[in-house]
C-alpha cells in the first residue's frame, strides 16, 4: 500500500502548515531551523538544522545556507519558507543572518516563522490584527493537515530522542548466542560451498524474512542472527537492498533486525531501514538509522552515500537512475 508523500496535503495556512512538518521530518523539531521548499505551489522538501549559539551564528550561517540551498536547489524549488522553533534569543539571529543568503540565491522567502511555545510569529508581518505581537497560537495535533497525515499513516513521533530510542539495540544473551552459532554455520557453509555458497543462502535468507514479516511475523533469533551474519556480504546487502518497497512491513523487517543485530553487524541492517525509510520519505528516520550503521562501521559504503543524498536534498530515486555497480 502506497501513501500519499506528505507534500501533497492542502497547505491553506500557516497553522496547517506548522501542522504538516512534523509528517514532513518525521518527528516534532526543538531548537531546529526548519526549512520548507516549494516548487510551485507543492511543498517538496523540507530539512532541519540545530540552531546554533548566538555567538556563533556568522561561522554557522556559511555552511548552514550552502546545505539548506542545496536542498531547494534539488526539487527547483523557488520559493521557501523558513521556520525557527525556540526562543527568540536563539531564532531570531539565524533567521536574520541566513534570509539575505537565500535571497541572494534568488529563492523567494515567502514567510518567515518562530514557533515558541504553541505560538507562532511572523518576522514579515507587523500588522496587529493579523500578526499580534505576542504570537498567534496554534494547534501542532489538530489541523485538517495533521489528521491527513495521520490516516495516511504518517505518525510523527515526538521528538528525535524518541525515533533514536525507536532504533536503539535491544541486545540479549539469546541473540549473542544466536550470533556465535551463525557465525560458526557461516563459516561451515564458507568451507563447503565457496562465497557463491554464502551468497546463495543469503539470498534464501532474505526471501524468508521478506515472506515472514509481509505475513505480519517476525524472526526467531537463529533466524534473524543467521541473516545479519550473511548480509556481512556486499552481494546479500544488495540483493536485499533490491528486496525493499514501500510497504510498512519493510521498515518493521529493518527496524527489527537493526535493534536485534549484534551492535558490531548493525552496519547493513541499519543501512538497508535508512534506504527504505528514506524511499518511504521518512527522511528523519534514516538519519537516526544511519547514526546506527556509521557507529557500527564509519566508513560503511551505502550508509556514507545514503547519508551524502540525504544532507543534500537528493532524492532517492537518483539511485536508481545511475545504478552504482560498487554500492
Amino acid at each position: 500500500m502506497h501513501h500519499d508523500h506528505p507534500s501533497r496535503l492542502p497547505l491553506t495556512s500557516i497553522s496547517d502548515l506548522l501542522a504538516a512538518v512534523p509528517y514532513l521530518l518525521g518527528f516534532h523539531p526543538a531548537d531546529s531551523l526548519v526549512t520548507v521548499g516549494l516548487t510551485g505551489k507543492r511543498v517538496t522538501v523540507a530539512g532541519r538544522a540545530d540552531l546554533p549559539e548566538p555567538a556563533t551564528v556568522t561561522d554557522w550561517v556559511h555552511i548552514a545556507a550552502r546545505q539548506h540551498l542545496a536542498l531547494l536547489r534539488n526539487v527547483d524549488a523557488t520559493t521557501a519558507i523558513l521556520i525557527g522553533y525556540g526562543p527568540a534569543t536563539t531564532v531570531t539571529p539565524v533567521i536574520d543572518t541566513l534570509t539575505p543568503h537565500v535571497e541572494a540565491a534568488g529563492i523567494t522567502i515567502l514567510d518567515a516563522l518562530r514557533v515558541t511555545d504553541g505560538r507562532y510569529h511572523s518576522y514579515r508581518c507587523q500588522d496587529p490584527r493579523c500578526c499580534p505581537p505576542d504570537g498567534t497560537p496554534f494547534d501542532p495535533h489538530h489541523s485538517p493537515t495533521a489528521l491527513h497525515a495521520i490516516v495516511a499513516g504518517q505518525t510523527a513521533l515526538p521528538d528525535r530522542a524518541a525515533l533514536v530510542a525507536s532504533v536503539a539495540p535491544t541486545s540479549s544473551a539469546a541473540m549473542t548466542a544466536a550470533t556465535r552459532r551463525a557465525q560458526q554455520r557461516r563459516l561451515t557453509v564458507l568451507t563447503a560451498a565457496g562465497r557463491a555458497g554464502v551468497i546463495r543462502a543469503g539470498q534464501q535468507a532474505v526471501n524468508e524474512a521478506v515472506a515472514t514479516y509481509a505475513a505480519g511475523n517476525v524472526l526467531t533469533d537463529d533466524e534473524a542472527a543467521w541473516l545479519t551474519v550473511l548480509l556481512i556480504d556486499v552481494a546479500v546487502r544488495d540483493l536485499a537492498s533490491e528486496a525493499t518497497g514501500t510497504e510498512a512491513w519493510h521498515l518493521s523487517l529493518w527496524t527489527d533486525l537493526t535493534r536485534r543485530a549484534d551492535p558490531h553487524l548493525a552496519a547493513a541492517p541499519a543501512s538497508l531501514l535508512a534506504f527504505t525509510a528514506w524511499r518511504q520519505g521518512q527522511g528523519a528516520l534514516a538519519a537516526v538509522a544511519l547514526d546506527r550503521a556509521l557507529t557500527a562501521d564509519p566508513d560503511y559504503r551505502l550508509a556514507r552515500l545514503i547519508d551524502h543524498a540525504l544532507r543534500h536534498g537528493i532524492p532517492p530515486t537518483a539511485l536508481n537512475d545511475q545504478p552504482d555497480p560498487t554500492l
